[in-house]
């Protein structure tokens, strides 16, 4: 297997379920965006969006996507929670939530904060996706009472991964941290810990910088 990934992009998530699992892979470090500074990857990925994975005849770009492959072909996993458990229908609302809902909102602010040229960049816009994201954490600060651990299954799975990451990326990338109430940080703190986000977090860090 080979993993296409940018610092601090999407395809942690891959990259942080590759290593919880002990799983075997070639990771492939690119500059961001490779589309601009590696265009050669064009060819791997006409998009040029990252992550990528190959594995074999599979080809893949949806970092949660991925990670719930991984889960299904690679496993079984405690990562992963099956259908018959109570938790299913959570673990996948959580999965689809982490990108459409708390990771999207990010890349309107990261786009007209800090990509965009002086000219372009937009306060209005990146305010209002500001606002929608920290609405959109109410649900897991209220998700995390009572003192629970994970969110699904009472173990640690692909989608507290997905979470995760758009936790951090709030917290390293689009200058959001400060939005975390103190459930959610210490949620995310919680997940940095883990052995497996550390080894990913040690292949991440050396991608080049942007």
């Amino acid at each position: 297997m080979k993993l296409y990934h940018c610092r601090d992009a999407r395809s942690l998530r891959p990259l942080w379920t590759l290593e919880e699992m002990e799983l075997a892979y070639e990771p492939v470090l690119l500059p961001f965006p490779p589309r601009v500074f590696a265009k050669p990857y064009l060819i791997e990925n006409p998009l040029g969006t990252i992550p990528l994975l190959v594995d074999g005849d599979v080809r893949m770009t949806e970092s949660s996507g991925i990670c719930f492959y991984l889960t299904q072909k690679y496993g079984p996993t405690p990562l992963a929670v099956a259908p018959d458990e109570p938790d299913y229908a959570s673990f996948l609302n959580w999965l689809f939530f982490s990108d459409a809902t708390l990771t999207f909102p990010q890349t309107l602010v990261l786009r007209y904060r800090q990509f965009e040229t002086p000219e372009r960049r937009n306060e209005q816009v990146a305010g209002d996706y500001e606002k929608w994201f920290f609405g959109r954490l109410r649900a897991l600060d209220a998700a995390l009472e009572d003192g629970r651990e994970w969110l699904c299954a009472g173990r640690f799975t692909i989608a507290d991964i997905c979470i995760a990451y758009a936790l951090h990326l709030a917290d390293v990338r689009a200058n959001l941290g400060h939005g975390l109430s103190e459930r959610v940080r210490a949620y995310l703190d919680r997940a940095r810990a883990r052995p497996g986000f550390v080894r990913a977090r040690s292949i991440d860090a050396q991608a080049p910088q942007y």
